[in-house]
């Protein structure tokens, strides 16, 4: 079973699984359609990882000024793949 297959599956049960990042946390707030609730937990952290997934959620909102600004605090360039897609590599990515 893939990373993704497992976490969406903790998003559909409605149980988030402890121990998760905040940036992780974030991700899986947003895949059950909580994207204030995703924003609001990294908004304010600095961390390379935090901010890429921030870029990904501004870049959601459609905010590709501030999404690009996140991206480069990330050390990242915006992705030309879905937003479905970004998702899940950022879930891989950061996962576990």
């Amino acid at each position: 079973m893939s990373v993704i297959t497992i976490f969406k599956d903790t998003i559909v049960k409605e149980m988030i699984p402890p121990g998760l990042s905040l940036p992780v946390q974030a991700l899986w707030h947003d895949g059950a359609g909580n994207w204030d609730e995703a924003h609001a937990l990294i908004d304010q952290l600095g961390d390379r990882q935090s901010a890429h997934v921030h870029a990904y959620l501004h870049r959601k909102e459609g905010d590709i000024w501030n999404a690009d600004y996140w991206y480069s605090r990330a050390g990242q360039k915006r992705p030309t793949v879905s937003l479905d897609e970004e998702w899940g590599q950022l879930v891989e990515l950061y996962y576990l």
